[in-house]
């Protein structure tokens, strides 16, 4: 089955539960720490209560593995590695310290590999999606879509992006130390992702551990837009590993 036709309903669960978010956002509102110690608040929980049900109903046969439904120990069967991993507010930190830099993140795994992914940045109002090489777009707040490609690295001058939560500075400045006259930039959640795949941004290095959830949505669209998620040691990224985790990689355009 092509699972492509699904992205214009998964761009509008993301919406919904885009708006569940900022409807939280616009208020006071508790944080509380899972057992990992990492936060949670109203708008992580109430945004997967609306994912969740709507993906069941469109492919009620393709389990989910969701941020908190994991946290609670609720971990379905993964039996023909074909699964939906979701990240209901991605940039949890970022939505604390309300500086807009959070996402929605919907994304389908086939064979190990992201084969369609929604970003939605609801305080933004930004939105890509992707399903496949060539395919990648970007939303705008104005409602315009226009399609988007990572760009082939300079040769001075690459701009890398990384956390503004979490980040490896000894780690970065030997990483960047390859590289001829860097600029950094920064941004939260899978932002950093939709910068390489709109070719804004030329490598997004994460030293530092990740869940699959917080990348898989971004790294289907960069993978439509020409991107590619690959170890350090250049092996691809792949899905469903023991506890969903992702050990350190790059995130940049594919060299063929």
């Amino acid at each position: 089955m092509t699972y492509s036709s699904l992205l214009p309903q998964l761009e509008s669960i993301a919406r919904r539960a885009g708006a569940v978010i900022m409807e939280v956002y616009g208020q006071d509102f508790a944080v509380t720490n899972k057992a990992d110690n990492s936060p949670v608040t109203e708008a992580d929980q109430k945004a997967e209560a609306i994912i969740l049900p709507e993906l069941a109903r469109l492919t009620p046969a393709i389990p989910i593995i969701a941020e908190e439904e994991v946290a609670a120990g609720r971990i379905p069967e993964i039996p023909d590695r074909t699964f939906w991993l979701v990240d209901p507010l991605d940039g949890t930190k970022e939505f604390i310290k309300r500086n807009g830099e959070f996402t929605v993140n919907i994304g389908l795994i086939e064979n190990g590999q992201p084969s369609l992914g929604v970003v939605f940045a609801p305080a933004l109002g930004l939105l890509w999606s992707g399903a496949g090489a060539g395919t990648a777009t970007v939303v705008d707040e104005t409602g315009q879509r226009r399609p988007i490609a990572c760009r082939a690295p300079p040769k001075e001058g690459a701009v890398v992006v990384t956390s503004r939560s979490h980040n490896n500075p000894e780690t970065l400045t030997r990483w960047l130390s390859a590289l001829q006259a860097p600029s950094l930039a920064y941004a939260g959640s899978s932002l950093k992702f939709c910068k390489v795949a709109e070719g804004l941004a030329d490598y997004y290095p994460r030293f530092g551990p990740t869940c699959e959830w917080d990348i898989a949505a971004a790294h289907a669209v960069l993978l439509a837009a020409g991107g590619v998620v690959e170890s350090f040691q250049g092996q691809p990224m792949a899905y469903g590993k023991p506890k969903f985790l992702n050990a350190d990689f790059l995130a940049k355009r594919y060299a063929s």
